[in-house]
């Protein structure tokens, strides 16, 4: 037992043992065999002791496999050359259409190539002086249809990409999809674990995680910067009208947007805005002839009203200014007529000396008319007069004395009182009398009487 488990304790015994010399091999009951050295241990062969070694395979197995694979490998070969050299085949791949496929995807590939060349920041300025950027030539060459298959392949997918939103649950398959790889490299690297020690994903994973290099997120973000300043400088362009038809067609697209986003939902008036930014360009490039002509007549007949509306506006201008000019110069002149006449007056009065008033400015006095003579043959008088303002009644109105107008009846109410009652009779007894006489009589009787003459009575003398 001891020998036994020295042996076994020891190093493995070789591989071959009946080419080790010096050794007795004997066979066992249960067909194995074991090899006796000089020392009497027993050395049992690897395959009981230890795990089969990969080198212990049957050569002829390894030449069976090696021929089946050569056989499945020359078979697949063969199959594939055959559907190759099918005339059905070749007629396809060598045919019109193949032709203009690959004549297709050539002109699309070298399109996109173009579009991806043209972003580059343009010469023109904006009216600060400021610098376009890169995505101002790439958004012009890409709504002008300089490349009709790239414009066309992109116009498609923003719309595809519309309606799928819209209509596709994304959002749940996103995460459909997240917590299907999750659940699934979980249970492969538990599973992996349990049964051979070591997970499935532990043996998938890379030696190094993938990081993205600054080199290509600096790109990035400068892409993003030229994007977002791109947006901001057309914006600002419009709302200063560095472009006045372009801020027309801002307003027009906002006024529509303002009355379809009451009845449109945010999809299909984005779906909207999309087509028209896309096709209105390919519409204009397609009937550029016709459109043009039309505007051109258009911005024709608009410059004829505006140079009509100015001729008409000078001619007012310059009639008003020529009324304005002659009535001034008539009242001026007529000012100094009535200076001048002032002067003579003044002088002839002797108030003033002919000197000193021809230093005052107007007419001289030498050539001044008399004041009145000028009053009766101005002009204003003459528009005043005759018809201009009614004629004046040529009847004498009666006379206001006691002796000859007719007094209507006073009240007795209304007569004042004698002069001792008056001065005898308290205050409080009069404001009492005014009550009693009511507002009913008043008004029956206000009309027909004058104004009422009170009596203070006789004043005493003062001496």
């Amino acid at each position: 037992m001891s020998d036994f488990s020295n042996s076994t304790a020891g190093t493995a015994p070789p591989a071959y043992p009946e080419l080790n010399t010096g050794s007795n091999t004997a066979p066992t009951a249960s067909g194995t065999t074991y090899t006796e050295k000089a020392n009497g241990a027993l050395h049992f062969p690897p395959t009981i002791c230890s795990k089969p070694s990969p080198t212990h395979i049957d050569p002829s197995h390894l030449q069976e496999h090696q021929s089946n694979m050569d056989t499945l490998t020359t078979a697949a070969a063969n199959a594939a050359n055959s559907i190759q050299n099918n005339q059905t085949v070749q007629q396809l791949a060598n045919g019109p259409a193949a032709d203009k496929v690959r004549g297709e995807a050539t002109a699309t590939k070298n399109e996109f190539s173009n579009l991806a060349a043209a972003r580059t920041v343009p010469d023109a300025q904006t009216a600060t002086g400021q610098n376009l950027t890169s995505y101002h030539s790439l958004f012009y060459s890409l709504l002008s249809w300089e490349n009709p298959r790239a414009t066309a392949i992109s116009f498609v997918a923003i719309v595809t990409t519309i309606i799928v939103a819209r209509y596709v649950p994304v959002d749940r398959y996103v995460l459909k999809a997240l917590f299907t790889v999750l659940g699934i490299t979980a249970a492969a690297e538990i599973a992996g674990q349990m049964a051979f020690g070591q997970g499935f994903a532990t043996k998938m994973r890379p030696k190094k995680y993938y990081t993205i290099p600054r080199e290509t997120l600096e790109s990035v973000l400068g892409d993003v910067e030229q994007l977002v300043n791109f947006f901001v400088i057309e914006f600002q362009r419009i709302i200063f009208a560095e472009n006045v038809y372009a801020t027309l067609a801002a307003f027009l697209a906002a006024l529509i947007s303002y009355f379809l986003v009451k009845v449109t939902p945010k999809w299909g008036l984005l779906l909207l805005s999309t087509s028209v930014v896309y096709l209105a360009p390919l519409i204009y490039i397609k009937n550029k002839d016709f459109i043009d002509s039309h505007l051109n007549n258009a911005a024709e007949i608009a410059n004829k009203q505006t140079q009509q509306l100015r001729d008409i506006a000078a001619q007012q201008s310059n009639r008003a200014v020529e009324v304005a000019s002659s009535t001034t110069s008539q009242y001026v002149s007529k000012a100094q007529e009535l200076m001048g006449g002032a002067k003579k007056s003044a002088v002839d009065g002797g108030y003033v000396s002919k000197d000193t008033a021809n230093a005052v400015p107007g007419v001289p006095v030498e050539k001044a008319s008399p004041l009145n003579a000028q009053t009766s043959s101005s002009p204003l008088n003459s528009q005043t007069s005759g018809s201009s303002f009614p004629s004046a009644p040529k009847t004498e109105l009666p006379s206001l004395s006691n002796n000859t107008h007719t007094q209507t009846p006073i009240a007795d109410e209304f007569k004042a009182a004698p002069a001792s009652n008056a001065m005898n009779e308290p205050a409080t007894k009069k404001s009492k009398e005014s009550i009693r006489v009511g507002s009913k009589k008043w008004k029956r009787e206000v009309a027909a009487l004058p104004s009422p003459v009170v009596h203070f009575g006789e004043l005493p003398d003062v001496v």
